[in-house]
Protein backbone atom coordinates (compact mmCIF):
# COMPACT_ATOMS: atom_id res chain seq x y z
CA UNK A 1 0.00 0.00 0.00
CA UNK A 2 3.24 2.45 0.74
CA UNK A 3 4.09 1.56 -2.94
CA UNK A 4 0.80 2.80 -4.57
CA UNK A 5 0.73 5.60 -2.39
CA UNK A 6 3.98 6.71 -3.28
CA UNK A 7 3.19 6.14 -6.82
CA UNK A 8 -0.37 8.01 -6.74
CA UNK A 9 0.93 11.44 -7.42
CA UNK A 10 3.12 10.07 -10.74
CA UNK A 11 3.04 10.94 -14.47
CA UNK A 12 4.34 8.42 -15.67
CA UNK A 13 5.12 9.22 -19.66
CA UNK A 14 7.76 6.62 -19.88
CA UNK A 15 6.12 3.74 -21.61
CA UNK A 16 8.03 3.10 -24.61
CA UNK A 17 10.39 2.26 -22.44
CA UNK A 18 8.13 -0.40 -20.00
CA UNK A 19 4.29 0.20 -19.34
CA UNK A 20 2.70 -0.68 -15.81
CA UNK A 21 1.53 -4.13 -15.42
CA UNK A 22 -2.37 -4.11 -15.58
CA UNK A 23 -4.32 -5.59 -12.68
CA UNK A 24 -5.38 -8.40 -14.57
CA UNK A 25 -2.34 -9.17 -15.84
CA UNK A 26 -0.93 -9.04 -12.13
CA UNK A 27 -3.94 -11.34 -10.95
CA UNK A 28 -3.11 -14.08 -13.77
CA UNK A 29 0.56 -13.84 -13.12
CA UNK A 30 0.21 -14.21 -9.79
CA UNK A 31 -2.43 -17.12 -9.87
CA UNK A 32 0.10 -19.21 -12.22
CA UNK A 33 3.04 -18.24 -9.80
CA UNK A 34 0.69 -19.36 -6.46
CA UNK A 35 -1.57 -22.10 -7.64
CA UNK A 36 -0.38 -22.62 -11.85
CA UNK A 37 3.54 -23.37 -10.91
CA UNK A 38 3.66 -26.39 -13.00
CA UNK A 39 6.73 -27.32 -15.67
CA UNK A 40 4.63 -27.62 -19.10
CA UNK A 41 7.18 -29.81 -20.27
CA UNK A 42 6.17 -32.10 -17.41
CA UNK A 43 3.49 -35.27 -17.90
CA UNK A 44 1.68 -34.90 -15.12
CA UNK A 45 -1.94 -33.00 -14.30
CA UNK A 46 0.19 -29.68 -13.37
CA UNK A 47 2.23 -30.21 -16.43
CA UNK A 48 -0.33 -30.48 -18.29
CA UNK A 49 -2.66 -27.52 -17.18
CA UNK A 50 0.66 -25.14 -17.42
CA UNK A 51 1.18 -26.18 -21.38
CA UNK A 52 -3.00 -25.63 -21.72
CA UNK A 53 -1.93 -21.83 -20.26
CA UNK A 54 0.81 -21.47 -22.31
CA UNK A 55 -0.50 -22.53 -25.53
CA UNK A 56 -3.56 -20.64 -24.74
CA UNK A 57 -1.71 -17.18 -24.75
CA UNK A 58 0.30 -18.46 -27.54
CA UNK A 59 -3.51 -18.12 -29.19
CA UNK A 60 -3.89 -14.84 -27.82
CA UNK A 61 -0.76 -13.87 -29.19
CA UNK A 62 -1.14 -15.28 -32.90
CA UNK A 63 -4.94 -13.67 -33.07
CA UNK A 64 -3.67 -10.05 -32.60
CA UNK A 65 -1.53 -10.93 -35.98
CA UNK A 66 -3.36 -13.20 -38.11
CA UNK A 67 -1.04 -16.40 -37.18
CA UNK A 68 -1.80 -19.56 -36.57
CA UNK A 69 -0.47 -20.66 -32.97
CA UNK A 70 2.22 -22.88 -34.08
CA UNK A 71 3.94 -19.64 -35.64
CA UNK A 72 4.55 -18.22 -32.49
CA UNK A 73 8.01 -18.79 -30.11
CA UNK A 74 8.17 -17.09 -26.81
CA UNK A 75 11.67 -15.90 -25.78
CA UNK A 76 12.60 -13.69 -23.04
CA UNK A 77 12.02 -10.42 -25.09
CA UNK A 78 12.10 -7.91 -28.12
CA UNK A 79 16.03 -8.28 -27.87
CA UNK A 80 16.44 -12.24 -28.11
CA UNK A 81 13.26 -11.60 -30.68
CA UNK A 82 15.36 -9.79 -32.40
CA UNK A 83 19.04 -11.11 -32.41
CA UNK A 84 16.90 -14.94 -33.15
CA UNK A 85 15.33 -13.51 -36.10
CA UNK A 86 18.79 -12.23 -37.96
CA UNK A 87 20.63 -14.49 -36.70
CA UNK A 88 19.14 -17.21 -36.93
CA UNK A 89 18.13 -16.25 -40.97
CA UNK A 90 21.92 -15.69 -41.78
CA UNK A 91 24.04 -17.92 -39.88
CA UNK A 92 23.62 -21.31 -41.39
CA UNK A 93 23.15 -19.70 -44.97
CA UNK A 94 25.26 -18.86 -47.77
CA UNK A 95 23.67 -15.50 -48.24
CA UNK A 96 26.08 -13.00 -47.15
CA UNK A 97 23.83 -8.75 -47.77
CA UNK A 98 21.13 -7.94 -45.26
CA UNK A 99 19.15 -4.81 -45.76
CA UNK A 100 17.60 -2.71 -43.28
CA UNK A 101 17.59 1.06 -42.11
CA UNK A 102 19.03 3.64 -39.97
CA UNK A 103 16.61 4.53 -37.75
CA UNK A 104 16.45 0.58 -36.28
CA UNK A 105 16.24 -0.62 -32.03
CA UNK A 106 19.91 -1.52 -30.79
CA UNK A 107 18.91 -4.56 -30.71
CA UNK A 108 18.93 -4.96 -34.56
CA UNK A 109 21.67 -2.25 -34.92
CA UNK A 110 24.60 -4.35 -32.63
CA UNK A 111 23.92 -7.43 -34.03
CA UNK A 112 24.53 -5.63 -38.01
CA UNK A 113 27.51 -3.95 -36.59
CA UNK A 114 28.55 -7.57 -34.98
CA UNK A 115 27.79 -9.26 -38.53
CA UNK A 116 29.56 -6.62 -40.59
CA UNK A 117 32.51 -7.66 -38.44
CA UNK A 118 32.26 -10.90 -38.93
CA UNK A 119 32.09 -10.42 -43.02
CA UNK A 120 28.72 -9.45 -43.80
CA UNK A 121 27.48 -6.78 -46.26
CA UNK A 122 25.20 -4.37 -45.01
CA UNK A 123 23.00 -2.01 -46.04
CA UNK A 124 21.21 1.08 -44.00
CA UNK A 125 19.02 2.62 -45.99
CA UNK A 126 18.14 6.61 -44.90
CA UNK A 127 15.22 8.33 -43.66
CA UNK A 128 13.57 11.22 -44.75
CA UNK A 129 12.85 14.29 -42.46
CA UNK A 130 10.51 12.71 -40.75
CA UNK A 131 11.72 9.57 -40.51
CA UNK A 132 10.22 7.20 -43.13
CA UNK A 133 11.86 5.09 -45.30
CA UNK A 134 11.14 4.74 -48.96
CA UNK A 135 10.17 1.37 -50.07
CA UNK A 136 11.54 2.02 -53.51
CA UNK A 137 15.13 2.29 -51.41
CA UNK A 138 14.34 -0.36 -49.84
CA UNK A 139 13.43 -2.15 -52.55
CA UNK A 140 17.22 -0.98 -54.37
CA UNK A 141 19.24 -2.20 -52.14
CA UNK A 142 18.07 -5.93 -52.42
CA UNK A 143 20.51 -7.96 -54.25
CA UNK A 144 20.44 -11.98 -55.70
CA UNK A 145 23.13 -12.04 -52.69
CA UNK A 146 20.02 -10.70 -49.77
CA UNK A 147 19.44 -12.97 -47.52
CA UNK A 148 17.15 -10.84 -45.10
CA UNK A 149 15.34 -7.64 -44.91
CA UNK A 150 14.37 -5.92 -41.60
CA UNK A 151 12.40 -2.91 -40.97
CA UNK A 152 10.86 -1.58 -37.64
CA UNK A 153 7.18 -0.79 -37.83
CA UNK A 154 7.07 1.97 -35.34
CA UNK A 155 10.40 3.77 -34.75
CA UNK A 156 10.80 3.59 -30.79
CA UNK A 157 12.10 6.76 -30.33
CA UNK A 158 9.90 9.53 -32.60
CA UNK A 159 7.17 7.22 -33.53
CA UNK A 160 7.05 6.95 -37.28
CA UNK A 161 5.34 4.20 -38.86
CA UNK A 162 6.92 2.54 -41.65
CA UNK A 163 4.62 1.22 -44.61
CA UNK A 164 5.89 -2.53 -43.84
CA UNK A 165 2.58 -4.02 -45.86
CA UNK A 166 4.07 -2.01 -49.13
CA UNK A 167 7.08 -3.32 -48.37
CA UNK A 168 6.61 -7.19 -47.82
CA UNK A 169 4.32 -6.80 -50.53
CA UNK A 170 6.89 -5.63 -53.12
CA UNK A 171 9.61 -8.42 -51.85
CA UNK A 172 6.90 -11.30 -52.55
CA UNK A 173 6.91 -10.10 -56.00
CA UNK A 174 10.27 -11.52 -56.25
CA UNK A 175 8.84 -14.73 -56.59
CA UNK A 176 11.66 -17.37 -55.47
CA UNK A 177 14.57 -14.78 -55.02
CA UNK A 178 12.62 -13.37 -52.51
CA UNK A 179 14.63 -12.65 -49.14
CA UNK A 180 13.44 -13.19 -45.87
CA UNK A 181 11.17 -10.26 -44.41
CA UNK A 182 11.76 -9.38 -40.57
CA UNK A 183 9.47 -6.63 -38.60
CA UNK A 184 10.44 -5.53 -35.61
CA UNK A 185 6.79 -5.09 -34.34
CA UNK A 186 7.60 -4.20 -31.14
CA UNK A 187 5.96 -0.30 -30.55
CA UNK A 188 3.28 -1.12 -32.70
CA UNK A 189 2.07 -4.96 -31.49
CA UNK A 190 -1.41 -4.98 -30.49
CA UNK A 191 -1.70 -1.07 -30.63
CA UNK A 192 -1.98 -1.15 -34.71
CA UNK A 193 -3.31 -3.21 -36.81
CA UNK A 194 -0.86 -6.17 -37.82
CA UNK A 195 -1.58 -9.13 -40.35
CA UNK A 196 1.51 -10.91 -40.64
CA UNK A 197 -0.28 -12.52 -44.06
CA UNK A 198 -1.51 -9.49 -46.10
CA UNK A 199 2.38 -8.04 -45.09
CA UNK A 200 3.93 -10.75 -46.54
CA UNK A 201 5.82 -11.39 -43.04
CA UNK A 202 8.66 -13.95 -42.18
CA UNK A 203 9.17 -13.18 -38.73
CA UNK A 204 7.80 -10.62 -36.65
CA UNK A 205 9.03 -9.45 -33.22
CA UNK A 206 6.60 -8.89 -29.76
CA UNK A 207 7.23 -7.92 -26.33
CA UNK A 208 5.16 -8.13 -23.57
CA UNK A 209 5.91 -4.88 -20.91
CA UNK A 210 5.42 -2.80 -23.77
CA UNK A 211 1.43 -3.74 -23.62
CA UNK A 212 1.44 -4.04 -20.19
CA UNK A 213 2.32 -7.29 -19.69
CA UNK A 214 5.40 -8.15 -17.24
CA UNK A 215 8.91 -8.29 -18.47
CA UNK A 216 11.35 -11.31 -19.42
CA UNK A 217 8.49 -12.42 -22.07
CA UNK A 218 8.44 -11.62 -25.60
CA UNK A 219 7.97 -13.48 -28.95
CA UNK A 220 8.97 -14.31 -32.82
CA UNK A 221 6.52 -15.28 -34.93
CA UNK A 222 8.20 -17.60 -37.61
CA UNK A 223 5.82 -18.18 -40.93
CA UNK A 224 5.42 -21.60 -41.52
CA UNK A 225 7.94 -23.19 -43.97
CA UNK A 226 10.55 -20.25 -42.73
CA UNK A 227 13.50 -22.51 -41.24
CA UNK A 228 15.93 -20.57 -38.87
CA UNK A 229 18.46 -21.47 -36.46
CA UNK A 230 17.54 -21.74 -32.93
CA UNK A 231 20.30 -19.36 -30.70
CA UNK A 232 19.29 -21.32 -27.51
CA UNK A 233 19.84 -25.19 -27.29
CA UNK A 234 19.19 -28.02 -24.95
CA UNK A 235 16.02 -29.86 -24.12
CA UNK A 236 13.90 -29.08 -26.68
CA UNK A 237 11.04 -26.78 -25.73
CA UNK A 238 9.01 -24.18 -28.02
CA UNK A 239 9.12 -27.35 -30.68
CA UNK A 240 12.95 -27.70 -30.17
CA UNK A 241 13.41 -24.08 -31.82
CA UNK A 242 13.76 -22.28 -28.39
CA UNK A 243 15.05 -24.53 -25.50
CA UNK A 244 15.02 -23.74 -21.67
CA UNK A 245 11.64 -23.90 -19.54
CA UNK A 246 9.35 -22.07 -20.20
CA UNK A 247 8.66 -18.31 -18.05
CA UNK A 248 5.11 -19.26 -17.35
CA UNK A 249 4.07 -16.21 -15.53
CA UNK A 250 5.00 -13.76 -18.05
CA UNK A 251 4.12 -16.11 -20.94
CA UNK A 252 0.35 -16.02 -19.46
CA UNK A 253 0.73 -12.62 -18.20
CA UNK A 254 1.17 -11.40 -22.28
CA UNK A 255 -1.64 -13.69 -23.28
CA UNK A 256 -3.62 -11.68 -21.02
CA UNK A 257 -2.34 -8.18 -21.92
CA UNK A 258 -3.27 -9.70 -25.92
CA UNK A 259 -6.36 -10.07 -24.65
CA UNK A 260 -7.02 -7.45 -23.28
CA UNK A 261 -5.85 -5.04 -26.45
CA UNK A 262 -7.77 -7.35 -28.49
CA UNK A 263 -10.86 -6.01 -27.05
CA UNK A 264 -10.36 -2.30 -27.49
CA UNK A 265 -7.20 -0.94 -29.08
CA UNK A 266 -8.90 0.88 -31.77
CA UNK A 267 -10.92 3.12 -28.64
CA UNK A 268 -7.33 3.39 -26.62
CA UNK A 269 -5.37 4.37 -29.46
CA UNK A 270 -8.02 7.10 -30.77
CA UNK A 271 -7.82 8.31 -27.21
CA UNK A 272 -4.18 8.80 -27.31
CA UNK A 273 -4.09 10.34 -30.63
CA UNK A 274 -6.45 13.21 -29.08
CA UNK A 275 -3.58 13.33 -25.64
CA UNK A 276 -1.19 13.83 -28.75
CA UNK A 277 -2.52 16.44 -30.18
CA UNK A 278 -2.85 18.32 -26.63
CA UNK A 279 0.63 17.65 -25.72
CA UNK A 280 2.43 18.50 -28.72
CA UNK A 281 0.46 21.58 -28.86
CA UNK A 282 0.75 22.65 -25.25
CA UNK A 283 4.76 21.79 -25.72
CA UNK A 284 5.13 24.42 -28.41
CA UNK A 285 3.30 26.46 -26.56
CA UNK A 286 4.85 26.97 -23.36
CA UNK A 287 8.38 26.67 -25.62
CA UNK A 288 7.62 27.25 -29.61
CA UNK A 289 11.14 26.72 -30.36
CA UNK A 290 10.93 23.16 -29.67
CA UNK A 291 11.06 20.82 -32.60
CA UNK A 292 9.00 18.13 -33.09
CA UNK A 293 10.53 14.97 -34.39
CA UNK A 294 8.70 12.57 -36.67
CA UNK A 295 5.11 13.19 -38.48
CA UNK A 296 2.76 15.55 -36.91
CA UNK A 297 -0.13 13.57 -37.16
CA UNK A 298 -0.38 11.16 -40.28
CA UNK A 299 2.00 8.42 -40.02
CA UNK A 300 2.70 8.85 -36.27
CA UNK A 301 1.59 6.35 -33.35
CA UNK A 302 -0.38 7.99 -31.14
CA UNK A 303 1.43 6.89 -28.05
CA UNK A 304 4.88 8.83 -28.83
CA UNK A 305 6.11 12.49 -28.99
CA UNK A 306 9.44 13.69 -29.45
CA UNK A 307 10.95 17.00 -29.06
CA UNK A 308 14.17 18.85 -28.78
CA UNK A 309 14.55 21.91 -26.91
CA UNK A 310 17.46 23.74 -28.57
CA UNK A 311 19.75 25.19 -25.58
CA UNK A 312 19.10 22.62 -23.19
CA UNK A 313 20.64 19.11 -22.52
CA UNK A 314 17.95 15.95 -22.32
CA UNK A 315 19.26 15.08 -19.27
CA UNK A 316 18.79 18.02 -17.27
CA UNK A 317 14.97 18.14 -18.54
CA UNK A 318 14.52 14.61 -17.87
CA UNK A 319 15.96 15.25 -13.91
CA UNK A 320 13.89 18.59 -13.55
CA UNK A 321 10.96 16.91 -14.50
CA UNK A 322 11.58 14.26 -12.01
CA UNK A 323 11.27 16.29 -9.57
CA UNK A 324 7.74 17.65 -10.60
CA UNK A 325 7.15 13.81 -10.54
CA UNK A 326 6.94 13.02 -14.26
CA UNK A 327 8.97 10.95 -15.64
CA UNK A 328 10.17 10.69 -19.44
CA UNK A 329 12.92 9.56 -21.23
CA UNK A 330 15.81 11.18 -23.72
CA UNK A 331 15.34 8.28 -26.25
CA UNK A 332 15.38 4.33 -26.84
CA UNK A 333 15.80 2.69 -23.12
CA UNK A 334 18.37 0.39 -24.27
CA UNK A 335 20.69 2.81 -24.63
CA UNK A 336 19.41 5.59 -22.91
CA UNK A 337 22.84 5.80 -20.38
CA UNK A 338 25.01 6.57 -23.00
CA UNK A 339 25.49 10.35 -23.43
CA UNK A 340 25.91 10.33 -26.84
CA UNK A 341 23.56 11.50 -29.31
CA UNK A 342 20.72 9.59 -31.00
CA UNK A 343 21.86 7.98 -33.98
CA UNK A 344 17.30 7.93 -34.91
CA UNK A 345 17.80 11.85 -34.51
CA UNK A 346 21.00 12.23 -36.66
CA UNK A 347 19.52 10.43 -38.87
CA UNK A 348 16.71 13.21 -39.58
CA UNK A 349 19.19 15.52 -40.24
CA UNK A 350 19.47 17.11 -37.51
CA UNK A 351 22.35 18.44 -35.26
CA UNK A 352 24.45 16.90 -33.02
CA UNK A 353 23.71 19.74 -30.24
CA UNK A 354 19.62 19.38 -31.52
CA UNK A 355 19.87 15.42 -30.45
CA UNK A 356 21.56 16.03 -27.19
CA UNK A 357 18.43 18.47 -25.87
CA UNK A 358 15.88 15.76 -27.16
CA UNK A 359 12.57 14.33 -25.23
CA UNK A 360 10.59 11.11 -25.76
CA UNK A 361 7.20 11.50 -24.26
CA UNK A 362 5.26 8.00 -24.26
CA UNK A 363 1.53 7.25 -23.30
CA UNK A 364 -0.36 4.32 -22.22
CA UNK A 365 -3.60 3.16 -21.87
CA UNK A 366 -3.92 4.86 -18.33
CA UNK A 367 -2.61 8.33 -19.29
CA UNK A 368 -5.05 11.17 -18.46
CA UNK A 369 -6.03 14.17 -19.82
CA UNK A 370 -4.85 15.97 -16.54
CA UNK A 371 -1.29 13.81 -17.04
CA UNK A 372 -1.01 15.92 -19.86
CA UNK A 373 -1.86 19.20 -18.65
CA UNK A 374 0.56 18.30 -15.18
CA UNK A 375 3.46 17.26 -18.27
CA UNK A 376 3.12 20.22 -20.29
CA UNK A 377 3.20 22.63 -16.80
CA UNK A 378 6.49 20.56 -15.84
CA UNK A 379 8.29 21.27 -19.15
CA UNK A 380 7.51 25.08 -18.47
CA UNK A 381 8.21 25.16 -15.26
CA UNK A 382 11.89 23.31 -15.99
CA UNK A 383 12.66 24.72 -18.75
CA UNK A 384 12.32 28.35 -16.60
CA UNK A 385 14.04 26.92 -14.26
CA UNK A 386 17.13 26.01 -16.20
CA UNK A 387 17.45 28.77 -17.71
CA UNK A 388 17.78 31.03 -14.35
CA UNK A 389 20.05 28.34 -13.59
CA UNK A 390 22.56 28.69 -16.67
CA UNK A 391 21.87 32.56 -16.30
CA UNK A 392 23.42 32.56 -13.15
CA UNK A 393 26.40 30.72 -13.86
Amino acid sequence: MAKAAENADVVYLDNSSTTRPDPRVVAAVTEVLEEDFGNPSSLHRLGAKAERLMENARGSVARLINADASEIYFTSGGTEANNWAIWGTVAPGSKRHIVSTKVEHPSVIALLDHLHERGFRVTLVGVDSEGRVDPDEVMDAVTEDTALVSVMFVQNEIGTIQDCREIGRRLMDLGKKKPRFHVDAVQGFARLPIDVRDWGVDLLTMSAHKIHGIKGAGALYIRKGVNIQPLVFGGGQESGMRSGTENMPGIVGFGEACKIWAGDSEEVMTRLTTLRKRLVTGIKSVFPEAVLHGPVEEGVAPHIVHFSFPGFKGESILHALEARNVFVSTGSACSSHKAKPSPVVLALGRSEDEALSSIRFSMSRYTTEEDIDRAIQAVDESLKELAAWRKKR
